[in-house]
């Protein structure tokens, strides 16, 4: 490493070489930063998660299908309804049998506003078993 010296002209010539000290000093801080938070971050919490399978779930019992058309229009177990029979249909159902499941189907164009009002509904009256049913066969694509 180049020193400037002490005579006349030393101190008029540029130094060359970087001064690589301090970069070195601050590489082994950090070194040492992470040498310590190191083991920090590998401690991790061991969590039990739910194994997933692709079979569609077995219906057992009674149950009652709940569908919301692209139009909003409302079906009830292949009947068409209004809301206000849905509600109706929804408060006999709780009263009679609280533990029927209800499948709600939705078209893929339905609004979400409708199907919401739908569930909204359906919890009002007392349903706690409400069930979204998707068709695995439907890929999502528009128009096929």
């Amino acid at each position: 490493m180049a020193l400037g010296s002490l005579g006349p002209e030393g101190g008029r010539r540029p130094m060359h070489e970087i001064n690589v000290i301090p970069l070195v000093d601050v590489m082994l801080v950090l070194l040492v930063i992470f040498i310590v938070t190191a083991p920090l971050l590998t401690h991790a919490v061991k969590l039990d998660l739910p194994r997933a399978s692709n079979r569609p779930n077995q219906i057992h019992g009674d149950h009652v299908e709940v569908a919301v058309r692209r139009d909003g229009s409302l079906v009830w177990n292949g009947e068409p309804v209004t809301y206000a029979e849905l509600e109706q249909r929804a408060a006999v159902l709780a009263a009679d049998a609280p533990e029927t499941e209800v499948h709600l189907h939705g078209d893929a164009a339905a609004p979400y506003g409708d199907m919401a009002r739908v569930l909204a509904a359906l919890a009002r009256q007392g349903l706690t078993r409400i069930g979204f049913v998707t068709d695995p066969r439907e890929d999502g694509a528009a128009g096929s």
